[in-house]
């Protein structure tokens, strides 16, 4: 697998990105949301997630989340999406059409 190298302010974290249920934007850090621990907060901006990790698996729901897909649990009618941890993110109207074909 895939191993990610996340800047942090103790130094290098390696994160397997499939432990990664989210990543949340807020101003110019982001939280990234774990299956198997504490969220982390670093000073990175959501784009350099979104280069960084699989575009296979994870995808860019809003302008503030990307998401992995493997921790969809629910997609509800009105464009919010339930992740297994129970979470409820809203998928933006920008975003909608291309996240539909990316899990179709």
């Amino acid at each position: 697998m895939n191993q990610l190298l996340i800047p942090t302010n103790k130094g290098l974290k390696v994160v397997l990105p499939q432990n990664i249920i989210r990543v949340e934007a807020n101003s110019s850090y982001c939280k990234i949301y774990f299956a198997n621990e504490y969220p982390l907060t670093v000073a990175k901006v959501l784009q350099w997630f979104e280069k960084k990790l699989p575009d296979d698996s994870f995808c860019r729901i809003h302008r503030t989340h990307i998401v992995n897909r493997s921790f969809i649990s629910e997609i509800s009618l009105d464009n919010k999406l339930t992740l297994i941890n129970g979470d409820r993110l809203q998928i933006s109207r920008r975003k909608k059409n291309s996240f539909r074909k990316m899990i179709a």
